[in-house]
């Protein structure tokens, strides 16, 4: 076979390769939409908010590869849901396509508490939502700092700044809705522990003033308040008015004024 094809000229086995190459490109190109099942497309279904195990069993009977790209995490899905992917449903891909998927997470992230006591309700709205955090309810209650936050919540109590907590938690705002426009005679503290003073402030929707506490106080609870300002009557023995979201300033002592004082008599104060 080798003395034949040297005994031929080198034009005719030039012309033979070069033919033999013509002959396997134009096979190759006949074949190559076989090859990469060229025209062969299939729709992505919509696997959205479906458990990715369940996405990942209808993608594949659909002839399409899955891959968990990423995941992320959103309060309001189910963990381990869908929430992204790519190419998203309704294209029209090639058989055997990789559809890459973005699933909930199934623990929340951690996030610090930020400081919410003093802000407007709108900048504490900002604030928690750069957070993904979630403003829950809102509670009004009065005070002179109209529209601004009093107290932060967490499931019912007082949440500090900086603790740690879930991210997508629902924060619930305490703000204040201004004083009343009713005025009302100042309540009469002088005699009361102090515990028992918060509690009729807050019967009263007063708030909290200044709190000066005498060095022999060990227990602030059961201490006594000794003087308040405004009092219940001024020195002209006149009922001194105060508005709901006001403040009264308290001075506490540890044993019980003497003599023991009424609504309409001042208390005598130690030196």
């Amino acid at each position: 076979m080798f003395n034949s094809i040297t005994k031929r000229s080198f034009r005719f086995n030039l012309a033979v390769v070069v033919g033999l190459f013509l002959f396997i490109g134009v096979l190759f190109f006949l074949l190559l939409g076989v090859i990469t099942k060229h025209g062969d497309t299939l729709i992505v279904p919509d696997v959205y908010r479906k458990n990715v195990q369940e996405a990942t069993q209808i993608l594949e009977k659909a002839g399409f590869n899955v891959d968990v790209r990423d995941s992320i995490y959103i309060d309001s899905l189910a963990a381990l849901a869908v929430w992204e992917q790519t190419p998203a449903k309704g294209s029209e891909v090639k058989v055997g396509r990789t559809i890459y998927l973005t699933v909930n997470k199934v623990v929340p992230p951690m996030v610090k508490m930020p400081e919410l006591v003093g802000l407007t309700f709108r900048s504490a709205e900002m604030t928690l939502h750069s957070l993904r955090l979630n403003v829950g309810d809102t509670i009004y209650k009065p005070d002179f700092a109209t529209n601004t936050v009093l107290q932060q919540l967490l499931n019912g109590k007082s949440v500090k700044p900086g603790r740690d907590i879930p991210e997508g938690s629902n924060i619930t705002l305490v703000l204040s809705s201004g004083t009343g426009s009713m005025e009302n005679p100042a309540p009469n503290l002088i005699g009361l522990t102090f515990a028992e003073a918060k509690e009729a402030l807050s019967a009263s929707n007063l708030n909290l003033g200044t709190v000066i506490v005498d060095p022999g106080v060990t227990d602030t609870a059961n201490a006594y308040v000794i003087k308040q300002d405004p009092m219940r009557k001024n020195n002209l023995n006149e009922l001194q008015m105060v508005r709901a979201g006001e403040s009264i300033d308290l001075w506490l002592f540890p044993t019980k004024p003497t003599p023991a004082t009424d609504s309409t008599t001042p208390p005598a104060q130690p030196e």
